[in-house]
């Protein structure tokens, strides 16, 4: 029969259910024991198969099936050639469903055959299901497992999972440190963990308590590794109640001279605090969890006829806002760091009367707690953390800037936040009420004070050389920088610098601008100062201070004129959060990108806050369960 066709012209098809068909209808040949080439003996157990099948999805099948084109020597018989082959070191119920997913391509992974699955995969190279396997054994990590998981993975090479498991084990590490798995370690491992800057605490002491219990759970046989154990927990990062009452009290401790020689170092480091800069060792840095991202808090502060006792939390990885606990004192004009793994709020207005009081924000539990109180009321101040102290420096005490008794006009303050709740007015707002007040007395505005959170006190340091209040003070290459502020008669551009070794205040360049109430924050080795008062206006000026050349230039201006906001460094960034613009208080954010000089809008907080204060936790879980999830969107500036 002669077709007509057109030249060239062709018909293409192609079947979607071809290779399905076809592995279904070898699958059913198989059951049936058609066609079968190849029985594998596995312990008491054969299973039927047919070369071709096995080779085409099994690297290691392949091999063997083929090794007729890689010639053995003439004794050996090859693989290749065999009906029957015995395979060893592998499980017969995984062997069959290995091959049974040859055929079908699917296999369901679960707790009764992950660990005789996840070997077998493993030497018949189908890695498919080696990593469904991990990633099966990846979701059921808990603190009672995660040891025996990572053991596993790192005896059959799982690299990914061994990373993965590891890390839970960091993360979780008061939780594992309780477990049986964790009792049963070998030296070596334990001292791989408690060694760790990554390890994730809350607080030394969960160390501590974790290396003891080990001990003791075979003391006979593992007393004489204390000496090597308590070189790595850090014990210069435990309180002196805590080192005296229990590390020194400690038997096992007590009666080793290497041990007596940390608990020195360790009470050495409490006594001279002023010397931490140069006693520190891996001891005395804190720990890091890996994982952990920076979130960003804004504690209390004020707006219209309220001064807040609550606070918020912004999350990058999120970009989200969440509640938090609020503080047991509203606060205001408040100075507010962050030592270790704890936010201290210091300080500040209640509304009434500037406070002495400080208290702490736990994470961890989300909640506050109070501290020991300052030896001077302060609002208005600046605080800043430096080797794990916390330094508060000058400030407001209700009274005045001055030491003696004087009369003076409220014009002699201009004012800073014109909002009735924020009870007096500072620099920058237009006052309509101005009675004369009589004061008298009170501490230095210049002075500051230290406080250690190991040793639950404060101490007097040297004062600055210049009365400040609504200054800013931050860290930066070991020493604190106090910026600006203003000194009951004008706003200032001066800047001093205090080095905790010699306990002193020096001058170094001043600003281009006077300000007081301005954003301070330290990023890539350079000292930023953002907006604040000059004394006439709310200003968007920004400067930075390099140490090296020893002088500040002008980068790129802020979006919105801010005053009594906070500034803080976070991922490279700068965030200039709330503040007052000059009529009223903020809830923006805008974020500086230093390497581009821009400003840009950053997701808003839910309340208005002037005079708040802001700084950064480095935290692995965030929300704490109990927080609101909540979100604001950017608005544009």
């Amino acid at each position: 029969m002669q077709l007509l066709s057109r030249e060239g012209h062709t018909v293409s098809h192609n079947s979607k259910r071809h290779y399905h068909d076809a592995f279904v209808a070898m699958s059913r040949m198989r059951q049936r024991g058609l066609l079968c080439d190849i029985v594998l003996h596995v312990a008491a157990k054969e299973i039927r198969a047919h070369k071709v099948v096995l080779a085409s999805c099994s690297p290691y099948f392949h091999a063997m099936f083929t090794s007729k084109y890689h010639p053995l020597p003439s004794d050996e018989m090859s693989e290749s050639r065999q009906t029957h082959v015995t395979l060893h070191d592998i499980d017969p119920q995984a062997l069959d469903q290995l091959v049974q997913f040859a055929y079908t391509a699917e296999i369901v992974v679960g707790e009764g055959n992950v660990q005789t699955l996840l070997p077998a995969a493993s030497l018949l190279q189908l890695n498919g299901v080696r990593d469904a396997c991990c990633k099966f054994l990846l979701s059921q990590l808990d603190p009672s497992n995660c040891l025996g998981i990572r053991g596993f993975a790192d005896t059959h090479s799982c690299s990914d999972l061994l990373k993965a498991a590891h890390r839970y084990v960091l993360q979780h590490f008061v939780d594992v440190a309780k477990t049986e798995e964790f009792m049963l370690l070998p030296l070596k491992q334990v001292l791989e963990l408690v060694s760790s800057d990554s390890l994730n605490v809350p607080s030394e002491e969960d160390v501590y308590r974790a290396v003891l219990s080990w001990v003791k759970h075979d003391v006979d046989a593992r007393r004489q590794h204390v000496p090597r154990l308590m070189k790595c927990v850090r014990l210069p990062l435990l309180s002196r109640d805590f080192l005296l009452g229990h590390v020194d009290a400690e038997s096992l401790v007590r009666h080793h001279p290497d041990c007596k020689d940390l608990l020195i170092e360790a009470l050495k480091f409490h006594l001279l605090p002023e010397q931490r800069g140069v006693l520190g060792t891996s001891r005395t840095r804190p720990r890091r969890c890996e994982g952990a991202g920076p979130v960003l808090f804004a504690v209390g502060g004020g707006s219209l006829f309220a001064i807040h006792g609550d606070c918020e939390a912004y999350d990058t990885r999120s970009d989200r806002w969440h509640v938090v606990a609020s503080m047991s004192t509203r606060r205001a004009r408040v100075g507010v760091a962050a030592v270790g793994n704890r936010l201290y709020a210091v300080g500040g207005y209640d509304g009434t009367s500037d406070l002495a009081t400080v208290e702490s924000y736990d994470p961890v539990t989300n909640t506050w707690q109070p501290e020991v109180s300052m030896g001077t009321r302060r609002s208005c101040l600046g605080v800043a953390a430096l080797h794990g102290l916390l330094y508060a420096a000058g400030g407001y005490d209700g009274a005045s800037c001055l030491n003696r008794e004087t009369q003076v006009s409220l014009h002699d303050y201009p004012a800073q936040d014109s909002s009735p709740a924020m009870g007096r007015t500072g620099p920058g707002a237009r006052t309509t009420f101005l009675p004369l007040l009589k004061v008298s007395g009170g501490p230095d505005a210049h002075s500051a004070e230290r406080y250690d959170p190991l040793m639950g006190a404060w101490t007097s340091v040297a004062a600055m050389s210049t009365r400040r209040r609504y200054v800013r003070v931050a860290m930066l290459d070991g020493n604190l920088y106090a910026v600006g502020g203003y000194d009951s008669s004008s706003h200032l551009a001066t800047v001093e610098k205090y080095e905790p070794q010699v306990n002193a205040w020096t001058p170094v360049a001043s600003m281009l601008s006077r300000r007081s109430s301005a954003g301070v924050a330290v990023l890539e080795g350079a000292l930023y100062v953002a907006g604040g008062n000059d004394g006439t206006s709310c200003l968007n000026s920004v400067e930075r201070y390099s140490p090296k050349a020893g002088a500040w230039e002008s980068v790129a201006p802020m979006n919105i004129r801010r005053s009594t906001h906070d500034l803080v460094a976070m991922d490279g960034w700068l965030y200039a959060v709330g503040g007052n613009d000059g009529s009223s208080s903020l809830n923006s954010i805008e974020k500086y990108n230093p390497r581009t000089n821009k400003w840009v809008a950053a997701s808003c907080m839910f309340t208005r806050r002037s005079s708040v204060g802001v700084a950064v936790l480095e935290l692995l879980n965030f929300p704490p369960p109990s927080s609101p999830t909540l979100s604001v969107s950017s608005t544009s500036l």
